[in-house]
C-alpha cells in the first residue's frame, strides 16, 4: 500500500512537532522538511483538527504537538488522510472476474493488517531515542569545524 503525499506530510510534522516541546511556525516546518508551504498549512490544519497538533494565530503564534497526541496512533492519522477506501476497486470499472474472485478479500485482510501495525506505534514514539535528534537537527545549519 502506498500512502498519499499529504499523510507523508502529516507523519513528517507529527514527528518534528513531537521532538520538541518549541512552536514551530509553517514556514519553519516547510523549510526544515523541504515540503511546499501551502500543503504544509493545509496539512497542519487537518493535523489540529485531528488533536495531533494545537495552533496559536498571531505574532507570537506557531504550531506544537498537542498535549495528548502522544498516546494516538499512526494508524489513527493514516485512517484520517487516506479514508477507508479499499486498495482496488472492482466496481469502476466493473469487474467480469467479481464473482469468484479470492483477490479482493486477501487484499482486504492485507490492508487490515497493514493498519493493525500502524495502530501499535504512537505518534510519541516516532520522536524517542535517536530519532529526536535527528529530527531537529532537520533544516539547521551545518555545523562548522
Amino acid at each position: 500500500m502506498k500512502l498519499n503525499r499529504s499523510t507523508d506530510m502529516a507523519l513528517r510534522i507529527a514527528m518534528l512537532t513531537a521532538a520538541s516541546p518549541a512552536r514551530r511556525t509553517v514556514d519553519e516546518l516547510a523549510t526544515q522538511l523541504a515540503l511546499p508551504r501551502s500543503h504544509v498549512a493545509k496539512v497542519v490544519q487537518r493535523l489540529q483538527r485531528l488533536g495531533v497538533l494545537v495552533t496559536i494565530r498571531g505574532r507570537s503564534g506557531g504550531v506544537t504537538f498537542a498535549e495528548h497526541a502522544g498516546e494516538l496512533t499512526v494508524g489513527y492519522v493514516v485512517r484520517a488522510f487516506e479514508g477507508d477506501d479499499e486498495v482496488v476497486n472492482c466496481e469502476q470499472p466493473a469487474c467480469p472476474l467479481v464473482a469468484g474472485c479470492r483477490l479482493r478479500g486477501e487484499l482486504r485482510r492485507a490492508q487490515a493488517a497493514f493498519l493493525a501495525v500502524l495502530d501499535g506505534v504512537r505518534l510519541g514514539d516516532l520522536a524517542d531515542g535517536a530519532a529526536g535528534p535527528v529530527l531537529l537537527a532537520l533544516g539547521a545549519p551545518p555545523v562548522r569545524a
